[in-house]
C-alpha cells in the first residue's frame, strides 16, 4: 500500500512539473499579447455600449421630428440593443480564440494583420473634424447623428496683379502672365440653419503668397518713404516682388446639396452641386522679398532684399467663389493698399481656381 502511494504522489508531481513547464513555455512576447487582448474585452463592451448609445440617440431625434411613433421607436431601440449584444458575444469569442493561438504555440504566434490590434495610426480629413484634418486614431467612434460642421483643405493659384489709383489696368506695370498668387490653407464648414443646407459658414486660416514682376527692367525701391519702381542699372533677368500674408477668411456660401439619409445618421452633400461663396478675409502681413536675378562681368548673381519696401503690416480685402463641387473660379481684391503711406495708392487683385479638399 505505502508503495502505491509513493507512485502516486509522484505521478502527481510529474503532472504538476509539466503543468508548470507549460505554463513556462508561453513566450514573453505572446504573453503581453494575451495580456493585450484581455484589456481588449473591456474595451469592445465600451465601444458597443458607446454606438448602442448613438443609435439609442438617433432613434429619440428621429421620435422628436415625428419620422417614427413610440412603438417604432421601442421596437427600434430592442433591435439595436439585441445586436450590440451579439456584437459583443461575437468580438469577445474572437477574442478568445486569439488567447487559445497564443497559449497554444510556443513559437511566437503571430496572429497576422488585426485591427483590433492596430490601435493607432494617421488619418487625415477625418470623421470627427480633427485640427487641421490631421488626427491619431484611438478606438472607433459612432458617427454623429447630425454633423454640422465639416472641415476641408484649401488650395488655389492663378494670376495677380494691381489696381492702380487713376490708373488702367491695361496699363499696369507688372506683367500678366508672370505676377502670380498661391494660397493653402484649412476651412471649416457650418450649417446655418437645422433643416436646410442652404446657407453655409465657411471660415478658416489661409497662407496667401501675392507675387508681381514689374515689366521693363524694373525694380522697386524706397524713396523717402515712397515705395516707387526704377530702372535697374543691369540687365535683369528676374525682378520680382513676393508678399506673404497670414489671413482668416470668412464666406457666406449658398447653393444646393443632397441629403445623404441614413438609419443612424444623415448627412449633406454639396459633392457635384454649384455653389456660390461671398465674403472677405482679415490678416497680416508675415513676410515681404524682393528677388533679383542679374549678370555683372559674367558672374551671375541673386540679390534678395527683404526690407525697406514699406508694405503693410495690415490686410484685409474681398473674395468670392462660383464652384461645381470642390473646383471654383476664385478672385479675391485687397482693400488694404499694397504700400502704405503712398501718394497713389496699388491694391492687389487676383484671380484664379480654387480646390476645396474634403
Amino acid at each position: 500500500m505505502q508503495t502505491i502511494t509513493k507512485y502516486l504522489a509522484l505521478v502527481v508531481l510529474c503532472l504538476i512539473v509539466q503543468f508548470i513547464n507549460a505554463q513556462d513555455s508561453i513566450p514573453q512576447v505572446n504573453r503581453d499579447k494575451i495580456e493585450t487582448l484581455k484589456d481588449l474585452k473591456e474595451q469592445i463592451k465600451a465601444e458597443e455600449r458607446e454606438f448602442l448609445k448613438a443609435e439609442v440617440e438617433a432613434i429619440n431625434i428621429r421620435l422628436e421630428n415625428g419620422e417614427i411613433t413610440n412603438v417604432e421607436a421601442d421596437a427600434l431601440k430592442k433591435e439595436a440593443a439585441k445586436k450590440r449584444a451579439l456584437n459583443i458575444e461575437n468580438r469577445i469569442a474572437i477574442i478568445n480564440n486569439k488567447i487559445a493561438l497564443l497559449e497554444r504555440n510556443e513559437a511566437g504566434y503571430k496572429p497576422g494583420d488585426d485591427e483590433e490590434l492596430s490601435k493607432v495610426g494617421l488619418s487625415i480629413g477625418g470623421e470627427d473634424g480633427t485640427f487641421a484634418g490631421i488626427k491619431i486614431n484611438g478606438k472607433k467612434k459612432p458617427k454623429k447623428y447630425d454633423r454640422r460642421t465639416s472641415s476641408d483643405m484649401v488650395l488655389a493659384f492663378g494670376l495677380n496683379n494691381a489696381i492702380i489709383e487713376g490708373q488702367s489696368l491695361d496699363d499696369s506695370p507688372y506683367k500678366f502672365g508672370g505676377s502670380r498668387f498661391f494660397e493653402i490653407g484649412w476651412a471649416w464648414k457650418t450649417r446655418v440653419f437645422k433643416e436646410t443646407n442652404f446657407l453655409r459658414f465657411k471660415y478658416g486660416y489661409s497662407f496667401q503668397i501675392n507675387g508681381l514682376k514689374p515689366t521693363d527692367n524694373m525694380y522697386f525701391v524706397n524713396q523717402g518713404g515712397q515705395t516707387v519702381l526704377e530702372a535697374f542699372p543691369q540687365d535683369l533677368k528676374k525682378s520680382k516682388l513676393s508678399i506673404t500674408n497670414l489671413v482668416f477668411p470668412m464666406h457666406l456660401e449658398f447653393g444646393p446639396s443632397k441629403k445623404i439619409d441614413k438609419e443612424t445618421y444623415f448627412r449633406y452633400s454639396t459633392d457635384r452641386q454649384f455653389k456660390l461663396g461671398l465674403g472677405g478675409y482679415a490678416g497680416f502681413n508675415i513676410g515681404t522679398r524682393q528677388k533679383l536675378k542679374y549678370t555683372v562681368d559674367g558672374e551671375r548673381i541673386k540679390d534678395k532684399r527683404k526690407r525697406g519696401l514699406n508694405t503693410s503690416d495690415l490686410v484685409y480685402g474681398l473674395s468670392g467663389y462660383v464652384a461645381f463641387g470642390g473646383t471654383a473660379l476664385y478672385v479675391k481684391y485687397d482693400l488694404s493698399p499694397i504700400f502704405k503711406d503712398q501718394l497713389v495708392d496699388q491694391n492687389n487683385i487676383s484671380i484664379g481656381v480654387r480646390f476645396d479638399m474634403d
